[in-house]
């Protein structure tokens, strides 16, 4: 249930009407658009007759939300949400950003993919220190040394980093390091415990699908994040599993606009997981750049043939440096001219 606000309504009232809705055992999420003042009662709303919340003085409206997800839902938070992502790089209302580098972090060689990717002009810097991998054998990541790597070449470059956490109790590293951006994988996308326990920081999630997850399970994953207190979330589309083989997944396009059209939080496309070959990562970067993603996230490594994961999906740095002049060329035409003092 939403109560859309007279625009008459002051601070005060606002601050009276939430307490009051708070004292039913409901939450009141407040959120103030250019248009409209409106609050959002999550929880059980049958303690609330809509009819005495409609007759207050400061209410114009009551509407009722008949999706599961409150929080996420454009319909509680009309404006496009802004996602400080560290060192004021924001993503989302116009804010368009490319995440790039490589599937895990190797060693050194970090820095000079880093330092590739930045002069292209990717504004934040991805790579696995922890990875989750279908066999137990297979490579699973430096652990918190690959975070100091990371961290490094944040230091040298200024782009915030974005890396998967895998386990809650691995949660108080990644603040120890100050890590910008916690990628929670699509293994993990209804790991409950997990959601819930980032929701209790204040730090952004990257959200990807889940493997063969509905976009409203996407979002209710979006909702248990945001249940706890962290509004800080970005969702993105990395392909689904479907009957088709002759790519990694299928990437879902139909999501940008889709999940852009319920929800008011930023969008994020990796093609490079979505499609699995090198091949077609740049025409599906392209592609999700002119459906409107707020940014992409995009796998670069120095030597793909010897990557110690998911080389064959990376791009070399000088496919990715071309692939960065053409996202520029899709996002000049397809981009309103009301945009332009937020590129």
């Amino acid at each position: 249930m939403i109560a859309i606000l007279k625009n008459s309504a002051d601070d005060r009232a606002v601050e009276q009407l939430a307490s009051w809705i708070e004292g039913k055992g409901l939450q009141a999420h407040i959120s103030r658009g250019e248009n409209e003042l409106i609050i959002g009662l999550v929880g059980d709303t049958t303690k609330i007759d809509p009819f005495l919340l409609e007759s207050m003085d400061i209410v114009e409206r009551v509407q009722r939300v008949s999706e599961p997800f409150k929080k996420a839902n454009r319909k509680f938070h009309p404006a496009d949400s802004v996602i400080d992502c560290g060192g004021g790089v924001l993503l989302g209302g116009g804010h368009f950003q490319v995440i790039a580098g490589p599937c895990s972090v190797e060693g050194e060689n970090l820095i000079r993919i880093a330092r590739r990717v930045h002069a292209a002009g990717a504004t934040m810097l991805r790579g696995g220190a922890y990875k989750p991998r279908t066999s137990p054998y297979a490579y699973q990541g430096m652990g918190p040394a690959g975070l100091d790597l990371l961290c490094e070449a944040r230091a040298e470059l200024g782009m915030p980093i974005v890396t998967e956490i895998m386990d809650a109790r691995d949660i108080p590293v990644f603040l120890d390091k100050r890590i910008d951006v916690m990628q929670i994988g699509a293994r993990n996308a209804q790991n409950f415990t997990l959601l819930k326990e980032v929701g209790k920081t204040k730090t952004p999630v990257l959200l990807k699908r889940g493997m063969s997850g509905t976009i409203d399970e996407l979002l209710m994953a979006a909702e248990y994040i945001m249940s706890e207190g962290n509004d800080n979330v970005i969702l993105c589309e990395r392909g689904i599993r479907t009957f088709e083989t002759r790519t990694r997944n299928t990437f879902d396009l139909n999501a940008v606009p889709v999940l852009h059209y319920l929800s008011h939080l930023p969008v994020v496309a990796d093609p490079s997981h979505a499609t699995g070959y090198t091949r077609y990562v740049a025409p599906m970067a392209l592609a999700a750049t002119a459906a409107g993603a707020d940014g992409l996230e995009i796998e670069v490594h120095d030597d793909p043939s010897h990557a110690w994961s998911d080389g064959a999906q990376a791009l070399t740095p000088d496919m990715f440096d071309d692939l960065m002049r053409r996202i520029a060329l899709i996002r000049d035409a397809i981009q309103p001219a009301s945009e332009e003092a937020t590129r």
